[in-house]
């Protein structure tokens, strides 16, 4: 039985719980840390966690508690001070996306993990869905050809208020906008089903949001040897259509679901019908795949579970977290110094450093206001509801 502390009880903090509590023989919640104590003691009440303990510093939990385990859902620029101190209090680490702001920060995360030998895992649950893994599964099995173009939406909406929230609107204290945080879901799945591009190219604005220093939109260009991606990110798109769509040599697969496969007639035009064989196949390979027995964060908490008792590396480790944040650096890089950005990003580049988005991001807006903290359910996306 594993033993889990959580840091941070805010809104997403609930999909950790939730996600545990999916494994009652496996794990038990035994503290619950925040700076306001008071909001951690409703989260326990919330979750019937009688028996859990209430901290309000980290470090106190972690010396006090017989811990295997933590969740790390704080605002992006405490993960890394955090999960270090976990990992060197010898505790394994689930920490939610963005791993950190900054490249830096990744490795300093990294080394902590080497250093200590615990396991570390950044959220990333959307892999842990059945639509993601279907089109995986059909990607992978090469009947689709070599990938010439890929157009990833990542396409959110959230009103003016939402950028009222202490931590976030500001490059310091939330590391960016969509692209950092929200897009990293995208981002991340970008790498899992194409892999590391060669070199970025992007755009940023802020198109609708006066009370937030960072972009409320971007759109980048990933270069592949062969291919090229679109990715838009964004919290300005009304209704939220998600999706991602991959054009192979010999048909197109999307999530939501859909194949198509064209073939052509001498002249080189569509022909009429297309390949319906291939088609056929496709659907059937779709269909095929199982139900994941969990999914969402249960999914990533299972396979975290897993890998604790099969002395394995989880599914998504750190450098996994870190391949993500390296994708949006250089989308910000690309945006504000208006040029093409090689990868990987090397050590000695400043865009590796902390600190240099925050000295080299523009300003779109000033923030305007600032509150403790906002009532309401946050919501995970189309897939959540």
């Amino acid at each position: 039985m594993l033993s889990v502390g959580i840091i941070g009880t805010g809104n997403i903090s609930h999909a950790h719980l939730a996600a545990y509590l999916a494994f009652p023989e496996e794990v038990r919640i035994v503290a619950l840390t925040d700076l306001d104590p008071a909001k951690a003691g409703a989260v326990r009440t919330a979750h019937g966690l009688a028996a859990a303990s209430v901290h309000d510093d980290a470090a106190a939990m972690l010396a006090a508690e017989d811990l295997d385990l933590v969740s790390i859902a704080t605002p992006p620029g405490t993960h890394c001070e955090l999960t270090v101190l976990a990992l060197e209090a010898g505790v394994d680490v689930i920490v939610e996306k963005p791993m950190a702001p900054s490249l830096e920060e990744c490795d300093r995360m990294l080394e902590a993990q080497r250093r200590s030998g615990r396991l570390l895992s950044v959220v990333a649950q959307n892999r842990f869905r059945d639509d993601m893994a279907r089109l995986k599964a059909v990607l992978d099995s090469g009947r689709i050809g070599r990938v010439a173009h890929a157009r990833i939406a990542s396409e959110w909406w959230r009103g003016r208020a939402y950028y009222d929230l202490w931590w976030r609107g500001t490059w310091d204290s939330e590391g960016g906008g969509p692209t950092l945080n929200h897009a990293i879901h995208h981002l991340d799945l970008a790498l899992w089903l194409l892999g590391r591009p060669l070199a970025v190219a992007a755009m940023m604005t802020n198109a609708a949001h006066d009370n937030a220093e960072v972009e409320d939109l971007s759109v980048a260009i990933l270069q592949y040897e062969r291919g090229l991606a679109e990715l838009t990110s964004s919290v300005v798109h009304h209704g939220e259509q998600q999706e991602i769509v991959l054009q192979g040599e010999r048909a197109r697969i999307s999530q939501p679901w859909a194949a198509v496969a064209d073939t052509a007639r001498p002249n080189g035009f569509p022909a009429d019908g297309g390949d319906a064989e291939l088609v056929a196949d496709l659907e059937a390979l779709a269909s095929a795949q199982e139900p994941l027995a969990h999914t969402g964060h249960a999914g990533q908490v299972g396979d975290v579970i897993a890998a604790l008792r099969d002395g394995r590396a989880p599914m998504i480790d750190g450098e996994a977290g870190k391949r993500a944040i390296e994708l949006v650096t250089a989308i910000y890089a690309a945006a504000i110094e208006r040029r093409t950005i090689d990868l990987p990003i090397a050590p000695d580049d400043p865009w590796y450093r902390s600190g240099t988005l925050v000295e080299r991001a523009p300003h779109f807006f000033e923030k305007t206001a600032s509150v403790a903290s906002q009532d309401g359910d946050i919501d995970l996306g189309p897939s959540s509801r």
